[in-house]
């Protein structure tokens, strides 16, 4: 099923790739700070180029689990400014500024009609070498599919645009995923109250 959800969402983060007004705001403000319109459209892009490039890689040896993955990674719980989050953020820039819209929706679309071929052949065991660790091949798809959902989102609002029905099993996993890292920050019982407690609800349980 995260096979499909990944294809899937990836298709329509390409289509929103395709929106003409991309090009006419690549370099206003997007809706996250310190992001330029251009950067995020990378960075969404991102989650579909490098997937090709890790799966084309050599296998890892070893997997931890999707939380492990999330829970040290520094940049879930470090913050906006902080050195992990400013690198991401310039990396995207970087390469934004190398290319346009259209060349952008150009290597998407490439990226993508391969994934279509080369992400239902995976074997269930393979394992994506991440360089510090490795997760096994459905749980590194699971992450890109949360990549996808919430920058969808992100690249609309900064184009003005409604944001794009995700399909069910994406946005599905998307919300699970979501939920244990909020969990895993801020408690059970305060998700539990978030959902079922308006009065007693923290005032966030931002999984990232």
């Amino acid at each position: 099923m995260i096979r499909s959800a990944f294809l899937d969402a990836a298709e329509t983060a390409a289509a929103l790739l395709r929106e003409p007004i991309l090009a006419e705001r690549w370099s206003t403000p997007s809706a996250l700070p310190d992001f330029s319109t251009g950067g995020l459209a990378r960075h969404l892009a991102y989650q579909v180029t490098h997937t090709v490039t890790l799966l084309g890689a050599a296998p890892g040896q070893s997997a931890i689990s999707v939380l492990q993955h999330f829970t040290s990674n520094t940049w879930v719980t470090s913050g906006v400014d902080s050195a992990d989050n400013i690198g991401i953020r310039r990396r995207s820039e970087q390469a934004a500024a190398s290319t346009t819209a259209a060349d952008l929706a150009d290597t998407v679309d490439a990226a993508l009609t391969e994934l279509r071929a080369v992400v239902p052949a995976q074997p269930l065991d393979r394992i994506v070498d991440l360089g510090d660790w490795g997760l096994r091949v459905d749980d590194f798809l699971l992450t890109r599919v949360m990549e996808l959902v919430v920058h969808v989102d992100d690249l609309a609002v900064s184009l003005s645009l409604p944001t794009p029905s995700m399909p069910a099993a994406a946005a599905e996993a998307t919300i699970h995923l979501l939920s244990s890292l909020a969990a895993w920050r801020h408690g059970s019982l305060n998700v539990i109250r978030a959902l079922a407690r308006q009065e007693r609800a923290p005032t966030s349980i931002a999984a990232l």
